[in-house]
Parts: structure tokens; C-alpha cells; sequence
């Protein structure tokens, strides 16, 4: 692991030059102004550090919310097929849009609960999902952007986990168009594994996302709901 130097370590590294040539004139000359003039630099440079820390906080917390509307506009988009199938191919736990959009707070962090093992319907089921995740490559490189603008390191890695997932799929599918991804999954333990975490993951997030709008922003998370609940009725009555 390699050591990441403190953001501005130069300048606090000034302050410190700056009290230790206060100490050693003091300790030539032993004119005692000098060191109470040493302790003036360590005292600029904490507050110094602490008021970076105030602004980074605050940076961090508009970045988040912004990151939280971009995700309300992808969600509601982009993203929207994507969801609606990996929830509609659900086993257990049986957790269905309608149910999202009504439920209590303490009722959504049960469900992230129950959420932390899934199972699918079919594997045919699981296909349709994968499938999704591949059409939305441009989503994920489009999240990974914002990652990087941003510097959430978790998402970007996230991200990557999931691109590099969906081209597995699409150079498995460009040398055998008419087979499933996801019967030459069930051969591979270590592609099942992976397999297992992008569609779970997802529905987590899904669920991690309605949380943090039902108790920030009940509105956006209400007309969300509302989308989701209507084009997940629409597709039951074609189906």
C-alpha cells in the first residue's frame, strides 16, 4: 500500500518550518519572545486544517446531492427497464414496485434487509436482466464519469466491477448468438459468483436509493415511485 500524502501537505509543512525556526532561534539567542512566537504557526495551521475540513464536508454533502438527483433522472430513464426487470424477475424476497411506493420507512430498511440474499425466478429470468445491464453500458460509463468528477472511489470501482461484467456477457454472446449467457454461468462458479453480485447489487441500490429518498426527499421519491409503479403495471397486462 502506498502512503497518500494529506491534501496541501506542503503548506503544512511550512507552518511547522516556520515554529521550529522560531524554537531553535530561541534556543541560540534564549530571548523567550521567540517562543511564544514558535507556537503561533501551529496554532494558524490548526485552524487552517480545520476550516479545510468544514468546506470539504460541506463540498462533499452538495456533491451527494446533486449525485442524488442525477441518479432520480437516470433512474426514471435510462435505468428504468433495468430495474423494472430485475425486480419483476424476483423470487425472494417478493418485493414489487407497488410495494416500494407504499411502504414506511422502517418497512424499506426491512426490505433492504430481506435483500441481502436474493433469488431469481428462472435463469431465463436472470438473461432478461443481464441482458438490461449490457444495453446500459453508456449508464455505466456515464456513472464512472461522475465517480471520477466527483472522487467517489466506491462507485467508480463499482462501476468498472460492472462494465467489465456486461463485456464478459457481450464476447460470450458474439461467439455463441444463440446460447444464454447465464447457462454457461451456472457451469463457471466464479462466473455465477459475479453474476449473483451486479444483480443483487442492483436491487440493493434500487432499495439503498428509495431509502435515502423517502426520508430526504419524500416528493422525489413519491413521483419516482409513481413512474415505476405505472410502467411496472403496464408491462404485467402485456405480459
Amino acid at each position: 500500500m502506498t502512503l497518500k500524502l494529506p491534501r496541501n501537505a506542503g503548506f503544512y509543512l511550512s507552518f511547522v518550518a516556520a515554529s521550529f525556526l522560531f524554537l531553535t532561534l530561541e534556543h541560540l539567542t534564549h530571548i523567550e519572545f521567540f517562543f511564544h512566537l514558535a507556537a503561533i504557526p501551529l496554532e494558524v495551521m490548526v485552524a487552517v486544517f480545520i476550516v479545510e475540513k468544514l468546506l470539504e464536508k460541506r463540498e462533499s454533502k452538495a456533491k451527494r446531492q446533486q449525485l442524488m438527483y442525477i441518479k432520480s433522472y437516470m433512474f426514471r430513464s435510462d435505468m428504468r427497464s433495468l430495474f423494472l426487470a430485475n425486480f419483476a424477475g424476483l423470487k425472494t424476497p417478493e418485493i414489487t414496485m407497488v410495494k416500494i411506493k407504499n411502504s414506511s420507512l422502517e418497512d424499506l430498511r426491512r426490505m433492504r434487509c430481506q435483500a441481502e440474499v436474493v433469488t431469481y425466478k428462472s435463469p431465463e429470468a436472470m438473461e432478461a436482466i443481464i441482458q438490461e445491464y449490457a444495453k446500459a453500458k453508456a449508464v455505466w460509463l456515464n456513472f464512472m464519469e461522475r465517480a471520477i468528477t466527483y472522487n467517489f472511489e466506491s462507485i467508480f470501482l463499482d462501476m468498472i466491477y460492472i462494465i467489465h461484467f456486461t463485456d464478459d456477457y457481450r464476447a460470450f454472446k458474439d461467439l455463441n448468438p444463440g446460447d444464454l449467457f447465464i447457462h454457461e454461468a451456472e457451469k463457471n462458479e466464479w462466473l455465477m459468483a459475479k453474476v449473483r453480485k451486479v444483480l443483487t447489487d442492483g436491487i440493493q441500490k434500487f432499495l439503498d436509493y428509495a431509502i435515502e429518498l423517502k426520508e430526504k426527499q419524500p416528493q422525489v421519491f413519491h413521483d419516482l415511485m409513481i413512474d415505476y409503479e405505472f410502467s411496472s403495471r403496464s408491462l404485467s397486462r402485456q405480459a
